[in-house]
This record gives C-alpha cells, structure tokens and sequence, in this order.
C-alpha cells in the first residue's frame, strides 16, 4: 500500500478502530486516555440499524374474532392438517387474542397435549384462561409472554401458529430465535397473515420470509387458500437443520 492509499484508509473510522485496538492490546497506548475514542470510532462504524414498520397490538372488544363463518373463511382445518396438530400434539398459539384457535387446537390434540395460548396483552391472557373454563378444556396453558420471546417451555412445542399477529410484532428476528429453543425436532411454524405494508394490519409474506430466514428458519410451503379473497396467505417454516 502506497502513502496515499494508506492516508485514505485512515478516513475510514473501521480502520481507526482497528489501529488503536491494536495498540492498546500491545500496551503502546493508555486504556484511560484511548478507550473512550476506540468506542466512539468502532460505535461509527457500525451500520445503522432499521426497523420496519409494524401494527399497534390490538387491545380492543375480543369477541369480534368469534365472527360466524370464521372457521370456513380461513380453513383452520386444513391449516392444522398442514402443521400436524394431531392428538398428543403440543401446540402453541402465539398472539392468541380471544382464543379463538386455542380452543380449537385443544379439542383437535385432546387431553393427551396441551395448547400454550401466548399473549403480551394480559387481559387477553385473562380472557383466554375464563373461556378454557367454561369450555371445560383443561389443557389450555396460558402465558403473559414478553413481545419479543413467547417464554415457552423447552424443548416442548410441535407447531406453532401465529393467526393475524406477525405484522405486530415489533422484532420479529428476535422472537424467532427466542422460541427455536421450545421446538421439538421437525416442528412447524405457521403464520397466517395478509398482504400490507406492515403498519395498515398486513405484510409482504416475502417480508416474513427474509425474516424468518435470518432468525435461522426455512420455508416449506406457502399456500393462499386462507379466505377467497387471495389477501390472505399461509407460510410454513422449520427450523433449519430440522
């Protein structure tokens, strides 16, 4: 490298922190007086990070999911067909809302498995847990979940269903990763979602794909069966490796 080139590397703030970080670790500058620099020029250096856009979490009336012809308009059996949920199954709806697919996952798994109704909304939680009640199903587990980890057990889960939620999740990377550790070998993620632009209660499934991919999950199948309309859409992932 020549003077001049070398001149300009020392514009760039990525070579700057890599000089000084080597000369601290060999003892030719003071921690006290350049530790602070090396921060600042490694903290410069670094990408800025971007977020996508999202959906404010639905807080409102829960009944409104419970709407006549549901079942129909998005196939929820041929939905849990496709992701296996099955008697013995232990299943997780995560963004549960009412409940209304907590309630049907645990009559398809029967008392044999259990359906993990995961929510950051309490009050839906609350509501989930009177329904299993006076429903008599007695294999719904609830859980206040934190927004990006679902906080399920370990090594636990068979499929997983996230219905009309993925556009509000906030870091979606994040959340994936954090639920890798409860999946069983060869479980199946599913998300069932609608075309949007991520703040108007939809997003690009292509979106969700890129997404899914870099929290270390693969697509096994999409489908847009879900409603007549071809709004909606059904993705299926698995862990890599799975």
């Amino acid at each position: 490298m020549n003077w001049k080139s070398f001149r300009s590397a020392l514009r760039s703030p990525a070579t700057i922190a890599v000089l000084l970080a080597g000369l601290l670790s060999a003892g030719l500058l003071s921690t006290s007086l350049w530790g602070p620099a090396l921060v600042r020029a490694q903290s410069s250096s670094a990408a800025p990070s971007t977020q996508r856009k999202t959906s404010n979490p639905y807080t409102g009336d829960l009944t409104i999911f419970d709407t006549p012809g549901r079942d129909e308009r998005l196939q929820i059996n041929r939905v849990m067909d496709m992701l296996g949920i099955e008697p013995g199954k232990n299943v997780a709806d995560i963004g549960a809302g009412s409940g209304w697919f907590t309630v049907r996952a645990a009559r398809r798994v029967t008392g044999s498995g259990a359906v993990y109704a995961v929510d950051i909304n309490p009050e839906a939680i609350q509501y989930i847990a009177q329904r299993a009640k006076k429903e008599q199903l007695q294999n719904i587990k609830t859980i206040v979940s934190k927004p990006d980890d679902p906080q399920l057990p370990a090594n636990t889960i068979d499929a997983v269903l996230l219905l009309k939620t993925y556009h509000e999740v906030a870091h979606p990377v994040l959340l994936l990763r954090n639920l890798h550790s409860s999946l069983k070998p060869g479980a199946k993620i599913g998300v069932i979602d609608r075309n949007g632009n991520g703040e108007n209660h939809g997003i690009s499934k292509d979106v969700i794909v890129r997404e899914a991919a870099q929290a270390g999950y693969e697509l096994r199948d999409s489908q847009d069966f879900v409603k007549a309309d071809g709004v909606d859409y059904f993705l299926i992932f698995i862990a890599k490796g799975n």
